[in-house]
């Protein structure tokens, strides 16, 4: 074993179910892709990696140290979690100063690792405002930024870009490929392939628990290239934006199955994810989040496991 992180047979139970079920992968250095659709295992192992749960079965080290490992050694790592839940009456400022400190960081110390950590991620203007006033994109950001503020070696960075809009997403990307080149290694997990493809080249595919794949992600996303891809966009003018999707030709259906969005089937998903914020910026146009169903991996999952 001589990853960032490596996991063999790892267990976790919670009850009667398997978060890990002898999960088994190495994560090398730099930028991995860990990816599977929601209940998959990726929470689980990143709570596990940083220190917030114990293994039942197996072993995981990360930084050549068992991940149960407490004590300054918990510096090392960063955590930017899935959940949205943030400490909604702080600003920004506050918030990741207030977790430094808590971290063991003197209070000045803390004030200018947080504002290196804020600036960062492009949050300047916006570090005194209440987190409440945040967007979806601008929360990621903060956490983002408190996962980074302490100098870790290794960033974990759960489903990050779920819910972002466009713009953002190609601003948070380009913060990872930042820290990645200044030497950081990051995990970071998703349910939509074809973001990651514009990270790295490594990936590791799970699924109810289990490790099914891991290596080039090219290889495998030819796996789900060959399935129709739906997207869902968020938007307050859903016919406006259908309008302007509608020229893109690899797009060959569009729905509505609710007010404030719509749907986009597009036979070629890599191609979409990557005209999209040309797209909105050059028509202005007012879309507030992009998401991915699973149904796709659980089509590339299921063939692995026939």
């Amino acid at each position: 074993m001589n990853g960032i992180v490596d996991a063999q047979a790892v267990t976790k139970q919670y009850g009667e179910v398997l978060g890990l079920n002898r999960f088994t992968a190495t994560f090398g250095p730099g930028i991995t892709g860990l990816v599977g659709p929601n209940g998959a295992g990726k929470s689980t192992l990143f709570r596990l990696l940083a220190g917030q749960l114990r293994v039942d079965a197996g072993t995981l080290s990360v930084l050549g140290r068992p991940a149960s490992t407490e004590g300054p050694f918990r510096r090392r790592i960063g955590y930017c979690p899935e959940s949205p839940a943030l400490y909604d009456w702080m600003t920004g400022e506050e918030f990741v100063r207030t977790l430094l400190q808590l971290d063991g960081f003197a209070r000045d110390e803390a004030a200018a690792r947080a504002a290196t950590a804020i600036n960062t991620v492009g949050l300047m203007e916006a570090r005194r405002r209440r987190l409440r006033t945040y967007s979806k994109g601008m929360r990621q950001r903060i956490k983002l930024a408190q996962s980074l503020a302490h100098d870790p070696e290794l960033i974990l960075l759960d489903e990050p870009l779920n819910g972002v809009d466009p713009v953002g997403r190609v601003h948070f990307l380009s913060v990872i490929r930042t820290l990645a080149r200044a030497g950081r290694h990051v995990i970071v997990s998703s349910h939509i392939l074809y973001e990651l493809e514009r990270l790295t080249d490594h990936v590791v595919l799970i699924s109810n628990g289990r490790a099914l794949a891991q290596g080039n992600l090219h290889q495998i996303r030819g796996l789900i290239d060959a399935r129709p891809h739906t997207i869902e966009l968020s938007t307050p003018d859903p016919r406006g934006v259908a309008r302007a999707l509608s020229t893109l030709d690899h797009v060959v259906a569009i729905d509505f199955p609710s007010p404030g969005r719509l749907t986009v089937r597009s036979r070629a998903p890599d191609a979409f994810y990557q005209s999209l914020p040309e797209l909105v910026v050059r028509e202005h146009l007012p879309v507030t989040g992009v998401y991915s169903s699973d149904d796709n991996l659980d089509a590339v999952f299921r063939y692995l496991t026939e």
